[in-house]
């Protein structure tokens, strides 16, 4: 069943860090006026915001993530590591009593290396919004994902999946709205885009035939660029040769009311 008006990317170029949920996006900024940017993924499969981060910044950020390196929780055997605790990781290894006991810990370990790296991704959830982005109490802040050259995902892909892990069954029984923001702050030598499919959350975790054959797209990043897509949307990270670790910054957002989100990695 279609889920999209067109099966695209909506970019904006936007400097969406400099618009706080006072100052909502102007008409001129926003895919239609006087809505915020995050109800084009109602039309669109995903949204691309460009240059979320400078050169300089993004550059930065990746020197800190490989000096943190002795800090990088693995996950599936060394097949993937986080710099702050990733939720579906430790769910999906029965290791979430770890990653609550160790939240407070995992967001001064993110501070400590990427200093004000939290902080911005949560602007942008702001800014996507035109809300309020708090933290969610007990779970761990944005992070970041290494996807090292040359492992599983590096050879076949990722797992085909929606991110509805980490929403409440109260949220998922009355459909809220939630959003996952991926920067991407060192691109593989080649592909690593993100597949998305015109398939939505329907209660079943494991897509079948039918969802995978429906159309779809690979949507590409940028260096130091934003995809936002719908948590509810199928997707799936594609595979990348050549020597280089696929690194990005990871944000979930949930709508709690209206004009009011909670974020968590």
């Amino acid at each position: 069943m279609p889920t999209a008006r067109r099966a695209s990317v909506r970019r904006l170029d936007l400097d969406l860090l400099s618009t706080s949920p006072s100052s909502p996006p102007s008409s001129s900024s926003s895919p239609h006026a006087g809505s915020p940017p995050v109800d084009a993924l109602a039309r669109h499969f995903a949204l691309e915001i460009p240059r979320v981060f400078s050169e300089a910044e993004r550059a930065a950020l990746v020197a800190g993530v490989r000096a943190a390196r002795a800090e990088w929780t693995a996950d599936f055997g060394g097949e993937q590591f986080s710099l702050g605790r990733a939720f579906y990781t430790h769910l999906e290894q029965g290791r979430s009593k770890l990653y609550f006991a160790d939240a407070a810990a995992s967001d001064a370990r993110v501070e400590r290396h990427l200093p004000g790296l939290q902080r911005r991704m949560r602007e942008l959830v702001a800014a996507l919004t035109g809300g309020l982005a708090q933290p969610r109490r007990g779970f761990c802040g944005p992070g970041v994902h290494i996807f090292p050259a040359g492992e599983k995902v590096a050879r076949e892909g990722g797992v085909v999946h929606f991110d509805t892990e980490g929403l409440s069954d109260y949220h998922l029984a009355r459909r809220r709205r939630a959003i996952t923001v991926v920067v991407m702050l060192e691109l593989p030598d080649a592909d690593g885009g993100l597949k998305l499919w015109d398939v939505l959350y329907d209660g079943r975790d494991h897509p079948g035939d039918e969802a995978l054959s429906a159309r779809s797209l690979v949507a590409s990043y940028s260096p130091g660029g934003a995809l936002v897509i719908d948590s509810y949307r199928l997707h799936q990270i594609q595979p990348f040769p050549g020597g280089r670790d696929r690194i990005s910054a990871t944000v979930h957002a949930a709508e709690l009311d209206s004009g009011r989100w909670e974020t968590w990695f």
